[in-house]
């Protein structure tokens, strides 16, 4: 197995070189990272429920996709490429803002990342790689508030920030 990079930055986003994966997340070192959010016709936003086999907050619910851009890949390009390596979506995204966050994770991980933000409109079926993903589905978005309040252990810790920043713009999901 190759060993991935991201790509390290500092708080305006310059970039200060790669760090293998792991041990930037190990180290809780800051790094550019990509999430995507699909929305469907009936304005119903498509989430993923990561795979088992995932290294870090396996067999919860999060936003469609989301990755690391490569090192010279710009975090519009990363959005794309993991939107279709993921979910089996080819989609025209658009920029929707983008947050800096930490968080401890499981295994003595840490999340600490400068995330674009990217939104689409698709009513295309997804065809997810099961190593990536094990489920996903298409949700209305108060039913994704209620889910949320019920249960949040069953959420990322980073869709649940994206969640609270795009909460009152809810009921506009992005116009096809």
């Amino acid at each position: 197995m190759n060993e991935e990079y991201v790509v390290l930055v500092d708080v305006q986003d310059k970039e200060l070189g790669t760090m293998e994966k792991m041990q930037a997340h190990l180290e809780g070192k800051l790094h550019r990272a990509v999430s995507v959010l699909i929305f469907n016709s009936q304005k119903q936003m498509l989430l993923q429920k990561r795979a088992d086999s995932k290294y870090h907050s396996a067999g919860l619910w999060t936003n469609t996709c989301c990755s690391h851009p490569r090192k010279g890949e710009t975090p519009m390009d990363a959005a794309t490429r993991r939107l279709y390596e993921e979910m089996g979506i080819n989609c025209k995204l658009l920029s929707a803002f983008n947050f800096i966050y930490a968080v401890k994770l499981d295994k003595g991980l840490t999340e600490h990342e400068f995330d674009y933000v990217f939104a689409g409109i698709c009513d295309d079926v997804p065809l997810p790689d099961p190593t990536e993903v094990s489920e996903y589905k298409y949700l209305k978005m108060d039913t994704i508030e209620a889910e949320i309040k019920q249960n949040p252990g069953q959420f990322t810790e980073w869709f649940k920030i994206i969640w609270k920043k795009i909460k009152p713009q809810n009921e506009h999901a992005p116009e096809g």
